[in-house]
C-alpha cells in the first residue's frame, strides 16, 4: 500500500480481500503479498517510492492498460511485465504516459 501509494480500497481489490481481514493482518500467508513485494524490492531501492507512485498510475503497458488497471484485474503476470519494462527503461519514466 505504502509502496505504490494504493488506498485501502485498491489494496483489498488487488488482492481480493475485505478491510478487516487487510487490517487484521491475516493476508500474510496468502502468496500474493511476498512475490508483490519481491517485485517492487528492486524498484523501489532503485526508483524509490516517489517514483513508483507515479508510475503505477500513469505508465501504460502496450495494450494500454496501466500497472493499477493490472494489479486491480489480479492480473499478476502482467504487472510483472510492467515492473520488467520500467527495470529494463532503468527505472526512468517516459512522458505522455495515461494519467489517472
Amino acid at each position: 500500500m505504502e509502496v505504490l501509494g494504493l488506498s485501502e480500497e485498491e489494496l483489498c481489490a488487488a488482492l481480493d480481500a475485505d478491510p478487516l481481514t487487510l487490517l487484521s493482518g491475516e493476508l500474510d500467508h496468502r502468496p500474493e503479498v511476498p512475490i508483490l513485494l519481491d517485485l517492487l524490492a528492486e524498484a523501489q531501492e532503485r526508483a524509490g517510492p516517489a517514483v513508483l507512485r507515479r508510475w503505477v498510475r500513469s505508465a501504460a503497458a502496450p495494450d494500454g492498460r496501466r500497472p493499477l488497471d493490472l494489479l486491480l484485474a489480479r492480473d499478476f503476470a502482467g504487472f510483472e511485465d510492467a515492473v520488467a519494462d520500467l527495470a529494463e527503461r532503468g527505472f526512468v519514466l517516459r512522458g505522455g504516459g495515461a494519467t489517472g
